[in-house]
Order: structure tokens, then sequence, then C-alpha cells
């Protein structure tokens, strides 16, 4: 019986792939590159090497996170420069509700087919991501998943490391009764509840490329839209030493992010018809038949961040988020109680 040789490539690994997509996305990683970078791509580890002056006592922060099912959106559209934004968001901005300042990001994209082209679309939205975090991106991997990913999937993660001095770190310790809540607004669904979002799209044989309600643009559109990152708004603030607190509004909604950013016994008393919701949650509740209590538990209805400031600086601060073109809302403040949200 003649036997034919094998080669990873029959196995469906194409190293020439990886390095062609290597090749394509060096430039917008060059575009990230901050001081403190002293690796470039290829090496076994990215380096950085840190100016840690301004932090007396510094602690690092890390965070982690990925696309999430949003994937599954883009793979449908083929679209494919967004879901690295919302990569990087998840994981600075949690780190930012802590007051660090992000460094340096690597990512992990893990593909049934690595296609050069595709690969490098995904990294440039890392790329951005990193640019609007103000952080570097000095390293990842790509690995080719044949007989576990589809060639036309693939999935993405990746962490970030920060610093904060530690006389500044947010770590729920500092808000009071009476400090005043601020909503800075989402950009739609940002990154979380698209589980539910796909189940009612598949439900109700919706079309990404329709047009629905008071969408303004098409469905696929709408949801591909990437979550916001608030990075720089907040260490402005911070700056002027007027965040006390802040949560970061991802899975579990309003409901469970919003007592992360405080302890002790408060509770958020938030004006429900302060929060500027937008079309798509509306549509999103309509279609799937979802109580509110669900919706606000599920998805970020608008805002994609909450802070906490003192109540007599609250003007203070409202002023300087909108010197920065920033559409923050005052909705509520924190009172006495058991760690929990109140809509009103």
């Amino acid at each position: 019986m003649q036997q034919s040789n094998l080669s990873y490539r029959n196995a469906g690994v194409d190293v020439d792939a990886g390095n062609r997509a290597v090749d394509l996305i060096k430039e917008y990683v060059k575009k990230t590159h901050i001081p403190g970078v002293v690796s470039d791509l290829g090496g076994f580890g990215g380096a950085f090497s840190p100016d840690l002056t301004a932090y007396p006592n510094p602690v690092f922060l890390s965070g982690k996170g990925g696309g999430g099912t949003k994937v599954r959106i883009g793979f449908v559209v083929d679209r494919h420069d967004t879901v690295g934004i919302d990569c990087v968001a998840m994981c600075a901005n949690d780190i930012v509700c802590c007051g660090a300042t992000p460094l340096f990001f690597l990512d992990y994209i893990a593909m049934g087919k690595n296609v050069p082209e595709r690969t490098a679309s995904i990294v440039k939205g890392v790329a951005e991501g990193c640019i609007q975090a103000g952080c570097a991106l000095i390293g990842g991997e790509m690995g080719e998943h044949p007989g576990v990913l589809r060639d036309d999937e693939y999935d993405l993660a990746g962490f970030v490391v920060g610093v904060v001095d530690r006389s500044n770190l947010l770590d729920g310790s500092i808000p009071a009764e009476g400090d005043a809540l601020i909503a800075l607004p989402s950009s739609g669904l940002h990154s979380n509840g698209f589980s539910l979002v796909r189940r009612i799209i598949d439900k109700n044989s919706l079309s990404l490329g329709n047009t629905y309600g008071d969408l303004g643009c098409v469905l696929g559109e709408e949801l591909l839209k990437p979550t916001r990152i608030y990075v720089k708004t907040i260490l402005k603030l911070m700056e002027h030493g007027l965040v006390l607190g802040a949560a970061h509004i991802t899975g579990g909604g309003i409901y469970e992010n919003v007592p992360r950013a405080y302890s002790g016994q408060l509770t958020a008393r938030i004006e429900r018809t302060k929060i500027p919701t937008q079309p798509i949650f509306g549509f999103i509740q309509s279609e799937g038949g979802i109580p509110d209590a669900d919706m606000f538990s599920t998805f970020n209805m608008g805002v994609g961040m909450v802070l906490v400031v003192s109540a007599s600086r609250c003007d203070e601060a409202l002023r300087i988020l909108d010197s920065t073109g920033e559409k923050a809302i005052h909705i509520g403040e924190l009172v006495s109680g058991d760690k929990e949200v109140q809509l009103v």
C-alpha cells in the first residue's frame, strides 16, 4: 500500500499564511507604540519598560476579555475590523475603573483557517482600540485550530496591564452617602447580551441587512458598533481628583455592575428617565418580549460607564466632561441601603 507524505499544511495549518498575516499587521501595531515599548513583533514575549517616576507606590492592574458571541455577527456580514476594539474595551475599561492607566495589551486569535487579510482586519481593530485606550499592542498569538473551528470562524481574546499609584487606587472604599452618579453614554449594545440578541434574531427571522424602526442603519451595522473606550475621559477627571468610584456596565447590566463601584451600606438610586437609552434597546425588548428587569440585568441600556463623584463637585465634573465632548448625565446618587440599585 502506497503511503503519501503528509505535512502541517495538509493537516490544516498554513505557516506561510501566518507569516503573511504578521507582515500585514506590523503597520497597525507600530501605530500603537508609546514610550516604554522595548520589543518588536516576533519574539517569544512582548517587552515593556514603564516609567514609574509618577508612581511612588505603584500597583499593577490586569484585565482580560474578548469579543464574545458578538463575533458571529461579524461572520455573517463579513466585517472584522470592529471586534478588536470591543476586545480592548472590555479590558481597558475594567482596569480604569480601578484608576489604572493602561500600559500594554496582548491579544490571542484562534481561527479555523488563517486568512491573512481577515486576520489583519481583526488586528487593525485591536490596534485602534489600543490607540483609543492609550496603550501599546506589544505582542499576541495567532493559532489555527482546524477541526475545532470552521474555516470561517475565529475567536478573539486579550489582556491589558496598567498601573496606578496606591494613593489613587479606586477600590470601592471612598464613595459615601450623598455622592452623585454620572452616566457616560454607551454607543449601543457594546459587547454583552449577544447570545440573547442572536436568539431573538433567529426566532423572528430578522435580517442583518434590513433597517428596523428608528435604528437609523441596517441591523448588522447597529449590532457591530464597537464598545466605547472611556479611559482617557476618566483619567482626565482623575487628574482633577474628581472620581471616587467607577463601574463599567458590562455583563449583568446596570443592576450588577453599579454596586461594584462602592462598598458598605449604600444603594444607588437612579432616575430611570435620565438614562439615555438608544432605539436598539427598545427594538430588542419588543422583538424578544423581554421584561424590564431582564433588560436592565442583561444590557447596559444606554450607559457604558457610571462614575461616582462628590455631590459638591458634580457640576465641575459635568463641565469638564462637556469640554471633552462627552454627553454625560447626572442620573442619581448614593443613599443608605443594602448595596443594590433602585430605579425610580
